[in-house]
Order: structure tokens, then C-alpha cells, then sequence
């Protein structure tokens, strides 16, 4: 994992983001509600939560596939939450890639995968020549764990972990500074994903390469986050180190998902008792909340009150 210098410039700020779907005159979705992080060159930031609380809506945000409906957004010194130009939008299509969930919906069926990793080189046209691209995209193949020959290839003709590493080799073959990783290892299986994680991390090591590691399952985050937030119904209630939000949980809701982590020693999880959290009957109100700083960069969402019963 490489160490993050929190002396520099973030590479990204995100500062208010709000994210609303109109789905007729009546009725909004509010997906995201005033969510604020930071991610500095070369570290990876954890968001976690459970189904539905708007951790993809933030990664497509970010990389605006979305247009945010409020807040700001800063990318390696640009403004990108407004209408960008030209030179922007090429910068960011260039400096900042995805990974998506589901490797087969995102890996065009018609095409292969030589051409699937080089569309990128070829839209931006960074190649000189047809043989420079090709050697990028034999190089980025192998980084990646496949071999050369696998370019000619069809999506259907890999397993699930190499549709995953196409994925990866599509995202890297940019060369960007940051990878929005959405919940990219949760269709596989267990032994996969850790080959997919170890491969992350040696390309961050490699490359400098930042991460926003979107997901639910919080041993993985553990494993390869430098800094975590937790989301809840759209609102970042908790963000820390890692060290900070698995040692010292402050938010009620944190505290009931590290409660839910089954224990690997059957003794331990046999008394392990999981808390129980609901928001309709926890007298909290997300809206009303504001930062308040626990220690270091630990921040916790509430109010003035809630945080003083929390640090009894």
C-alpha cells in the first residue's frame, strides 16, 4: 500500500455533493445528501454502507456519469461538478477511470478484448501507430495477469476474474490518477477476489495510483484502505483512518456493521453478539447533524448533543 502524503494537495475534494433523481412531478429520490471526503495521490479511500445508500451514485457522480444536483467537485486542481470544457473534460476522461460492479455488462460482447482495453488510446488518440497500441495493450495484459493472446478473445470466453482483470487493464491502460472502484469484486468468488485485491494493491504500488474502493464487505476494506467512510440512507455519518473506524467506532451505525463481521475462531463467533441499528427509532436526525472532529482526521456526523452521550 503506498503512503499517502497528506502534506500535498488532495487529488480529489468533494465538498457538499448532493445527488437527487426526479422520477415524476411529485416524487424525488434523494440519493445523496451533502457529502464531503477527500482523497489525497497515491491512498485508498474506503466507502462503505449497505445496499441502496448511495455509494455508485457517488462513484458516477464523481466521475460524472451523473450531473451532480449540488455541491462541488475538485479533480487534481479542476473544477469538474459545473459544464467543463474541452480541455477539462479530455483531463478528466484521461485522469480518471472505472471499474465497474458486473464485468460482463461492462465489457462489450461484440468486441475483443484488444479492442475493448485500446478504445481509450484510440478515442484520445495517445498511440502513433498501430504497433505502439499494440504493444500498450500486450504490456497492460500481462501487468494484469493474462497473456498477450488473450486479446483475441471474446468477453464470454473468460472466467469471471479475467473479465474482471480486462476490466482493470481497460481502466490502467490510461495510465490515470485516480480508479473509481465500484463494488468490483462482489460477483466473484472469495480466492478471486483477493487475487483481484493483491492485484490492485501492486498496481497502486507501481503506478501511484489512487482508489476510491467502493463496497460492503468490510474485511476487504480493512484490507486495503487507508482511510474509510461509512454511508448511511445517502449521508457520510463516520470517516477516519482505518485504524480509527475499526478500533474506535463512534456512530451507532458503524458500530452495528463491524458488529455484523463474522469472527473466524468459532469460539469468538459463537458468543458474538451483532448490534442492532434503525434509524426511524434512533432518534437521529442525519439532516440536523454536523462534523464534529473525534481525534485526528476522525470525523463523526451529529449533533452537539448526540456526540457528547456517544463519548461517555
Amino acid at each position: 500500500m503506498v503512503a499517502a502524503n497528506y502534506c500535498e494537495e488532495p487529488l480529489l475534494k468533494v465538498e457538499g455533493l448532493t445527488q437527487y433523481f426526479r422520477v415524476n412531478g411529485r416524487y424525488t429520490v434523494k440519493a445523496v445528501e451533502n457529502v464531503s471526503f477527500q482523497i489525497y495521490p497515491g491512498e485508498t479511500y474506503g466507502l462503505v454502507g449497505e445496499s441502496g445508500s448511495g455509494k455508485s451514485t457517488i462513484g458516477k457522480s464523481v466521475i460524472r456519469l451523473s450531473q451532480p444536483t449540488g455541491g462541488s467537485i475538485q479533480f487534481n486542481g479542476m473544477d469538474i461538478s459545473r459544464r467543463m470544457d474541452r480541455e477539462t473534460k479530455k483531463a478528466l476522461r484521461t485522469q480518471m477511470q472505472m471499474i465497474f460492479q458486473d464485468p460482463m455488462a461492462s465489457l462489450n460482447p461484440r468486441k475483443k478484448v484488444r479492442d475493448i482495453i485500446g478504445e481509450g488510446l484510440d478515442i484520445h488518440h495517445i498511440c502513433r501507430s498501430g504497433r505502439e497500441r499494440e504493444n500498450k495493450i500486450k504490456e497492460i495484459l500481462v501487468k494484469v495477469g493474462l497473456a498477450p493472446e488473450h486479446g483475441g478473445r471474446y468477453p464470454h470466453q473468460f472466467s469471471g476474474g479475467q473479465r474482471q482483470r480486462v476490466g482493470i487493464a481497460r481502466a490502467l491502460i490510461m495510465n490515470p490518477k485516480l480508479i473509481i472502484a465500484d463494488e468490483c469484486i462482489s460477483a466473484l468468488d472469495v480466492s478471486i477476489q483477493a487475487q483481484v485485491v493483491n492485484l490492485m494493491k501492486d498496481i497502486q504500488e507501481e503506478f501511484k495510483t489512487a482508489y476510491l474502493f467502493i463496497a460492503h464487505d468490510l474485511s476487504m476494506v480493512k484490507y486495503i484502505s487507508d482511510r474509510i467512510g461509512v454511508l448511511h440512507l445517502g449521508h457520510l455519518l463516520e470517516t477516519g483512518t482505518t485504524e480509527e473506524i475499526f478500533g474506535n467506532p463512534v456512530h451507532p451505525y458503524t458500530r452495528s456493521l463491524l458488529s455484523a463481521i463474522p469472527a473466524p475462531n468459532p469460539a469468538m463467533e459463537k458468543g458474538r453478539v451483532a448490534e442492532s441499528y434503525d434509524y426511524q427509532t434512533s432518534g437521529i436526525d442525519y439532516r440536523q447533524g454536523k462534523d464534529q472532529l473525534v481525534s485526528g482526521s476522525h470525523y463523526v456526523k451529529c449533533t452537539d448533543e448526540e456526540f457528547a452521550k456517544w463519548r461517555k
